[in-house]
């Protein structure tokens, strides 16, 4: 008998179905107002929950549920209302180590959880949030790295043993005063092959002064090095406020565009994207008696500073900084293979390579020190005024001794598990290679992005309730069959979005609702072969086989071109064009499968293995 599918069919459509249904669900649960606390320097512990817990009850503030997960602890609330009210409290108990942040977390059961099943994301357009642009201090970027440049300067001359008087520097240049033109033309001889980023000149007639200018590609690779890893740093530092599917990305060649769906605590995710942090490797100097000394007197040797570590201890550092955060290209978290403890694995770049390999080889058996140096801008309003307040953060947060001479890979010793794991994460994150100001900020409330989300929903509602009843009066049980196919189509979509942890914006349910449109065209094809097939004086059995197996030729080209042109759409579109075209394109694929594969099941099981003279089309 034709119109038959063999089981492994049936079963595939079945568990198709089920898994559709399974993880499209978590979307209906919607979000939960929530408190995440997290802590700058260790994971967030049992101790601190008790204290918080402690702390709401008091007040009478009834949290939802407490769960610690990668270090940190989420608070879910019933309300917006208890929300806030927690957020205030909880800053109120917990010192300034700790991160509080506003946000909204999935209400998915516990069970969909464990199956690894979660809702799709919301854009900024739904979800509400807030959008930065910031611009990067391209003046400070070349800056600092003539003043790196200087520093290599003088180590570079002391090594070729060439004599100067001093190095003064500008924006972009340095000016090297040498005893007599011989130096400077043996110090501009050597410094050419050295430094392919200096175009140098002489400054004066009698040849004493020796000008070192940035070429213009130096000042370009300065300018794009800069922004990226500004775009690197910012990207880790969105992962501490726990924002889901951050937009951050490069506009023109100095501006960053940050959003962040679902953010409420504006203030808190300024204050993190806006701070400029940095490392310095650094020698200790002297000993803890030395060290006590400077704390009281408050007077530090010739060529050292007084820093302290973070629990408050006295540590005398040279000042002479051996290589800074911005020459780390990698870290990680390991164990150490000969004691057996835990260790930060630590690549550095190739002139931070040399630095470090000279320093070490000199320094075996002395301490050296991880400074950990954050500017931080917070507002404050003084006399009705806001103001910004800027506060520079020092702190020691590692001392460990030079046990052999290393250069670009080395460990780090002396840590934790917890300690070395986030000390790891520390140095990947990595500094803002220049400050950035944010000079855009448009936040979008949550009551829009839910006026967009019904408006959406009802837009998908009414063109779904259209197509359904247009398809059961005319092509009765087959338009019938095909509602359930475009029913589980919408479902397949939502399932895969939500796999895919893909996130969903407004024009991504505008290519949903131009899904739903199209879902049912193979099905009018398919349907419209059949009564031809009918009219033509063939069997019902007869005209089912030939109304898929004719019409599917037309189906895929249809849908073949519309899919390419979705994909040409999201390679060459941006943000709200590359959300349209992801829906649409999963919209094309799912719609092939439930109205080809999943009618013609439904349409075997009725009509198929039967002696019929009539079908219901």
């Amino acid at each position: 008998m034709i119109n038959q599918y063999p089981l492994w069919k049936y079963l595939l459509l079945l568990v198709a179905v089920v898994m559709g249904s399974l993880y499209s669900l978590p979307n209906i649960y919607g979000e939960d107002p929530s408190v995440q606390i997290s802590h700058r320097i260790s994971s967030v512990d049992n101790e601190t929950q008790s204290k918080i817990e402690v702390a709401l009850s008091i007040k009478d503030v009834k949290a939802k549920s407490y769960k610690i997960e990668q270090g940190r602890l989420l608070v879910r609330f019933n309300s917006e209302d208890d929300q806030l009210k927690a957020a205030d409290i909880i800053k109120a108990t917990l010192n300034r180590e700790h991160i509080i942040a506003l946000n909204l977390a999935p209400a998915t059961p516990q069970w969909l959880r464990n199956l690894g099943a979660r809702p799709m994301y919301l854009g900024l357009d739904l979800r509400g949030g807030v959008h930065f642009l910031m611009e990067v201090d391209m003046v400070s970027a070349i800056a600092r790295q003539i003043d790196d440049l200087t520093a290599e300067t003088r180590s570079f001359l002391r090594g070729e043993k060439i004599r100067y008087l001093g190095i003064t520097q500008s924006t972009n240049t340095m000016s090297i005063k040498f005893r007599n033109a011989e130096d400077r033309s043996n110090a501009q001889s050597a410094m050419d092959k050295e430094f392919d980023g200096l175009r140098f000149e002489e400054a004066d007639k009698d040849g004493t002064f020796l000008l070192a200018h940035l070429t213009e590609q130096a000042i370009r690779d300065e300018e794009k090095a800069a922004l990226q890893q500004n775009i690197t740093t910012l990207r880790n530092r969105v992962n501490e406020l726990g924002v889901a599917e951050p937009v951050i990305q490069q506009q023109g060649t100095n501006r960053i565009v940050v959003q962040l769906p679902g953010v409420q605590d504006t203030a808190r995710a300024k204050e993190i994207l806006g701070a400029t942090a940095t490392l310095e490797f650094r020698l200790t100097e002297g000993n803890y008696s030395d060290w006590t000394n400077a704390q009281n007197t408050g007077r530090a040797p010739l060529g050292s500073r007084l820093y302290h570590e973070r629990n408050g201890d006295p540590v005398l550092l040279k000042r002479r900084i051996i290589v800074t955060g911005d020459q780390i290209n990698d870290a990680a978290s390991t164990i150490d293979s000969q004691s057996g403890t835990p260790a930060v694995s630590i690549r550095l770049d190739s002139k931070g390579a040399k630095r470090m390999g000279e320093i070490t080889s000199d320094h075996i058996g002395d301490p050296m020190a991880v400074v950990f140096i954050e500017n931080k801008v917070e507002t404050k309003t003084v006399n009705g005024k806001t103001i910004k307040v800027r506060r520079t953060i020092e702190e020691v947060i590692n001392i460990a001794t030079i046990r052999g001479a290393f250069s670009k890979n080395f460990q780090i010793t002396g840590l934790d598990s917890t300690e070395a794991r986030d000390l790891a994460l520390l140095l990947r994150a990595g500094a803002l290679r220049a400050p950035v100001e944010i000079i855009e900020e448009r936040t979008v409330g949550p009551s829009l992005g839910q006026d967009n989300i019904d408006k959406g929903f009802n837009s998908v509602v009414l063109g779904f309730v259209a197509v359904l009843i247009f398809m059961i009066l005319y092509y009765k049980v087959f338009g019938l069959v095909a509602n359930i196919a475009l029913t589980m189509n919408l479902v397949l979509i939502f399932a895969v979005l939500s796999m895919l942890q893909a996130t969903l914006t407004l024009p991504g349910i505008a290519g949903i609702v131009l899904t739903v449109g199209m879902a049912v065209d193979a099905n009018v094809l398919i349907f419209e072969r059949i009564r031809e097939e009918i009219r033509n004086g063939n069997s019902p059995q007869a005209s089912i086989h030939a109304g898929y197996a004719k019409a599917l030729s037309t189906i895929t080209d249809a849908n073949i071109t519309t899919l390419l042109a979705a994909i040409v759409l999201f390679s060459f579109g941006t943000g709200p064009i590359k959300g349209f075209a992801i829906t649409l394109s999963i919209g094309i694929l799912t719609s092939m499968f439930t109205a080809i594969v999943g009618t013609r099941a439904m349409i075997n099981l009725i009509y198929g293995n039967r002696n019929i003279s009539k079908i219901s089309i």
